[in-house]
């Protein structure tokens, strides 16, 4: 169980490093002013591309998800780890992936879309970096309790 687990927090937390290579041009720069038009459009097109043009290859992350999840409940319950490990463990992995399932996926297709102002679209990018940073702590959290307390 504690290989699976590994493998699939290790697997997010390289997705989110993938996307925070583009998230970290949001976090430049004043938070007043709109993004510049160049780091906005690179950004939003890669949110496009992942979100909505890789379709049905994006659907992997979002199985890589439940499946983790789900191990997670079942190495709560049968564990060999302590269970203020296990119980730990299950709230950074399920806590991050909420967040992008009902949260960021929704933001990025939508900023990929580029139908919002460009004022809107900067606080979408930068709601998503900000998201992405809290999910790569609480993921990169989970893969070290799996390394090291499984």
């Amino acid at each position: 169980m504690t290989a699976l687990l590994t493998l699939g927090g290790g697997f997010l937390l390289a997705v989110v490093w993938m996307d925070l290579m583009f998230d970290v041009q949001a976090l430049r720069g004043s938070r007043k002013e709109p993004l510049p038009e160049p780091a906005l459009a690179s950004i939003a097109n890669y949110y496009r591309r992942v979100t909505t043009d890789a379709q049905p290859m994006n659907l992997l992350i979002g199985v890589v998800m439940v499946a983790t999840v789900l191990g997670a409940v079942a190495a709560l319950f049968r564990g060999s780890a302590a269970l203020g490990w296990r119980a730990t463990a299950l709230i950074l992995g399920a806590l991050p992936i909420a967040l992008a399932q009902r949260r960021v996926f929704p933001s990025a297709v939508r900023l990929g879309a580029r139908s919002d102002s460009p004022e809107q679209q900067s606080a979408l990018a930068r709601t998503i970096a900000r998201d992405h940073v809290a999910c790569f702590a609480a993921m990169l959290g989970f893969v070290a309790i799996q390394l090291f307390a499984g």
